[in-house]
């Protein structure tokens, strides 16, 4: 699927939707995307700040979709493991960003070459718009290559 078609459909997808998360990019090769959340009266918590729910929410598929998609669906990818360090009361409208490399992408496939698995750790910042961090989130992705699929990469 092209990634400006996918970055459309999570825009309209209700638990982005109604938290007012919003992909704002998504890059053509599957290595990059970046999400904005704004502070609405909908996403925001008894105290006037960003509900930590809606926080962890904008960064939650995209470690294991970008995976995926390099990975051309050789492989099952799935998110094992998550947790969420809050740093600062995130006002505004906050951000995150994430970059998938080379040797991410060659660290699986390293670990999964004999049909085992891989748990991957994965690590985002979500900030302010003046850079402040307002929360630290780790993700631990599943991948395994399917059973009887040969890797075009190898």
């Amino acid at each position: 699927m092209k990634a400006s078609r996918l970055r459309f459909g999570m825009n309209l997808w209700p638990p982005f939707l109604f938290a007012g998360i919003r992909v704002v990019e998504i890059s053509p090769d599957y290595r990059y995307a970046r999400v904005r959340m704004r502070l609405r009266p909908w996403n925001r918590n008894f105290f006037g700040t960003h509900f930590g729910g809606s926080l962890f929410a904008m960064t939650d598929p995209f470690w294991v979709l970008l995976l995926f998609n390099q990975l051309q669906g050789e492989h099952v990818v799935w998110d094992q493991a998550g947790e969420i360090e809050f740093v600062a009361p995130g006002r505004g409208t906050v951000y995150a960003e994430f970059r998938l490399t080379d040797e991410h992408v060659a660290q699986v496939l390293e670990q999964t070459s004999g049909g085992e698995k891989a748990l991957i750790w994965f690590e985002t910042d979500v900030v302010g718009q003046d850079g402040t961090v307002i929360a630290r989130v780790k993700k631990q992705v599943y991948a395994r290559r399917k059973r009887g699929k040969q890797l075009a990469h190898a």
